[in-house]
C-alpha cells in the first residue's frame, strides 16, 4: 500500500456518474461526477474508512446531512453556497477550502458547476 496518494484536479478516468438521492433534491436536476482517488481503512477507533477523490456538481439545491461523517472540501473551481439549519450561510469559490464537521444539517446550493477535492472520514 503506498503512503502518498497524489490527487489530480482533471483526473484521466471515467467519473462514477450520480445525482441526489429523491428526499435530498430540493430545486433543479444536478448531476454529480466523483473520481474516487483511495479508499482506506483507517485503522483508529474514531474513523472507519478515508475517502478521498474529486467530486464535480452541476447547479441545483439539495439537502446536506453529515451524521457522524467529517468532510474536508478544497474548492477547485465553480462555486456553492451552504446554510445551516440555523440560518448561518457561506458561499465558496476556487481556492477557498472548509470542513463539515459530524453533525452538520442545511443545503448545499451549487451556483456555478462546482469541483472539489473532498476527503471524508466515515465512522
Amino acid at each position: 500500500m503506498t503512503t502518498i496518494v497524489p490527487i489530480n484536479h482533471n483526473p484521466d478516468f471515467t467519473p462514477r456518474p450520480g445525482v441526489p438521492a429523491p428526499e435530498r433534491l430540493i430545486e433543479g436536476s444536478p448531476v454529480f461526477s466523483t473520481w474516487e482517488h483511495d479508499a482506506t481503512p483507517a485503522g483508529d477507533v474514531k474513523w472507519d474508512k478515508i475517502l478521498t477523490g474529486v467530486w464535480e456538481a452541476t447547479p441545483g439545491l439539495t439537502h446536506s446531512m453529515k451524521g457522524t461523517t467529517l468532510e474536508f472540501c478544497h474548492i477547485i473551481h465553480g462555486s456553492a453556497e451552504i446554510t445551516s439549519v440555523t440560518g448561518e450561510s457561506w458561499t465558496f469559490g476556487a481556492g477557498d477550502s472548509f470542513v463539515m464537521k459530524p453533525g452538520f444539517v442545511g443545503t448545499w446550493r451549487t451556483i456555478e458547476t462546482v469541483r472539489k477535492i473532498y476527503v471524508v472520514a466515515q465512522e
